[in-house]
């Protein structure tokens, strides 16, 4: 799955144009490199996200096309 649509699906980030914005800026990374919205992501990658002066890191634990908002923070455990 796309990384973009990823942090999108899982609710990491709200919408996945901020999702592309924040690729294109260089503030998410996929296994310490930094990585574009096209980026595939797999199970067991770790996403970094760095929101300001804070970091977010977290693994992929599930990959889903659609998932309901309860059901959104199991697609990932935070680090």
């Amino acid at each position: 799955m796309r990384l973009d649509k990823y942090l999108k699906v899982s609710r990491l980030i709200k919408r996945r144009t901020v999702a592309n914005e924040a690729c294109d800026a260089g503030r998410v990374k996929i296994n310490d490199k930094v990585s574009k919205a096209s980026a595939e992501v797999k199970e067991g990658d770790v996403i970094e996200i760095g929101f300001g002066n804070k970091t977010v890191r977290v693994m992929v634990t599930a990959i889903k096309e659609t998932t309901k908002k309860d059901e959104a923070e199991e697609m990932f455990r935070y680090l």
